[in-house]
């Protein structure tokens, strides 16, 4: 849970605008004629909140909404979940609704395209914005776990680790036991299923980011023919074990530090005056708040929460100065700056309670695989991160999924869209959450994959601000043009 590379939080940047052409996917053909047909009943969103945990004004024509879930889709008649839904209506000649879900997995679908929606104008034009938070996220039973992620986010040494990550198991399992079986990716996409139909569309028009990929990827697997227009960014290769996963992810934050830290040089960087400098001065901060954690207020920069602070803002080129000017601060004693990076990661408001993205991110990532890492697993995957990527070893870190109350499965880790309309894949060169040898695999398992390219840096494509990739993936999700596989947009 404390590692940082068993996450896929969606890396958040700005929007802009070489497109291919093709036939139109099934969808196109009707979709002009669509109305609003849905069964939701929409209403005015009066819960919005922002990364901080303060309250949002909706935008205009935006609205919140609820429909009902088997809260084991294997009783289809028994107990219900609410998921709650968000739209933003269509501004111009409408051809349906497009589905987002922004990653995590926990991330709430429901603020954050309150938050973004401007970010996807162009779209917005021609459809109605929907998201969702996905079961066990936030309003949609958003898994608790009484209040330990402090406890766990601040266990340094082998024995607190381990003793954390089982007290973490059990809150969660006595204050959301009753969600925890059923909170799955398969599950998930079930309910993506109810959300087409809800809002009134024959065919789902999905974009996924980051672990928004694997849920589209495992909807285009149970229901390839309701398969509209699909595009993946960010692509996670589902079939990675719990260390390939680690050791994959390590290379590739290295690699974007690196960019960062070449990139800082370039510019006159306070950390150093060379890249090999830059990596040395961050490394030094982390080891002494190991013994020496930095005052901030009534609170503490230690050394974990400062591991998730720098590598927040690795996940978009935009946001690397954010990453020099907090080193820098902290180096001169105030750590403000890098505790307010890390609150971003993990979900902490401002009054110290947490969204359920932590809770709800570990609830899925364990229900969803059958490994158990034991801890001398843990502790030689946490060797191999330390020789790539120092900055996010984690030393006596406990797994938490070995002390998880339920059991998992790998039935998400079947891809296999066989039969579905071309699904548009986007791989970034320079992700270091989701790397780019994920998009290809996660490509050929699809079987109906068409990959599209982005040579530049930063988490996922589409919101990197290249034209080239937001003119491919319009032109798609609009005129229904499937890009060429193959296609690749400079950075």
């Amino acid at each position: 849970m404390k590692k940082p590379i068993a996450t896929f939080l969606l890396g958040a940047a700005v929007l802009t605008a070489c497109g291919s052409t093709g036939e139109p996917a099934p969808a196109a053909k009707d979709a002009a004629k669509d109305k609003d047909t849905g069964s939701v009943a929409w209403a005015r969103c009066t819960d919005l909140v922002g990364p901080d945990g303060k309250p949002v004004a909706p935008a205009a024509g935006t609205e919140c909404g609820t429909i009902q879930a088997p809260l084991d889709h294997a009783d289809p008649g028994g107990e219900k979940i609410d998921l709650a839904l968000i739209r933003m209506k269509a501004t111009g000649d409408r051809l349906g609704s497009l589905v987002f879900n922004f990653g995590g997995p926990g991330a709430s679908g429901v603020d954050t395209l309150a938050i973004a929606g401007r970010a996807f104008a162009g779209l917005n034009q021609r459809y109605d914005l929907v998201s969702f938070d996905p079961r066990g996220v936030e309003r949609s039973a958003g898994v608790k776990c009484g209040g330990q992620v402090d406890k766990l986010l601040s266990a340094e040494a082998e024995a607190d680790g381990d003793r954390a990550a089982k007290e973490f198991a059990e809150a969660c399992q006595q204050d959301s036991g009753k969600i925890l079986p059923h909170v799955g990716t398969v599950d998930a996409a079930k309910d993506l299923d109810l959300i087409r139909a809800a809002v009134g569309d024959k065919q789902l028009n999905y974009l996924g980011f980051s672990y928004g990929t694997h849920l589209g990827a495992v909807y285009a697997t149970h229901f390839p023919k309701n398969v509209g227009r699909f595009v993946l960014d960010g692509a996670f290769d589902p079939t990675v074990t719990f260390e390939e996963r680690a050791v994959i992810q390590a290379t590739g934050f290295d690699q974007a530090f690196d960019a960062f830290a070449k990139d800082c040089v370039a510019q006159s960087c306070e950390l150093g005056a060379d890249p090999a400098t830059v990596e040395k001065t961050v490394e030094t901060l982390l080891d002494k708040l190991k013994t020496e954690p930095l005052k901030v207020g009534d609170r503490e920069l230690t050394y974990s929460l400062a591991q998730l602070a720098v590598i927040t803002p690795l996940y978009a080129k935009a946001t690397w100065p954010m990453l020099e000017q907090a080193a820098a601060a902290a180096l001169k004693g105030n750590g403000t700056a890098l505790l307010a990076l890390a609150d971003s990661y993990t979900g902490r408001k401002a009054d110290g309670t947490y969204s359920t993205v932590m809770t709800s991110l570990q609830a899925i990532n364990c229900v969803d695989n059958a490994e158990r890492p034991t801890a001398a697993e843990t502790a030689k995957t946490n060797a191999k991160i330390k020789k790539i990527f120092p900055i996010l070893s984690v030393e006596g870190s406990g797994e938490s999924c070995g002390h998880w109350p339920v059991p998992g499965n790998d039935e998400a880790k079947r891809i296999d869209a066989t039969g579905s309309a071309p699904i548009v894949v986007v791989g970034t060169k320079g992700d270091p959450a989701t790397p780019y040898r994920w998009a290809p695999a996660l490509t050929e398992q699809l079987k109906t994959g068409v990959l599209v390219t982005y040579e530049g840096e930063g988490h996922g494509a589409y919101l990197s601000g290249n034209g080239c990739v937001m003119k491919t993936v319009d032109t798609y999700l609009v005129e229904g043009k499937v890009p060429d596989d193959g296609t690749t947009c400079a950075a």
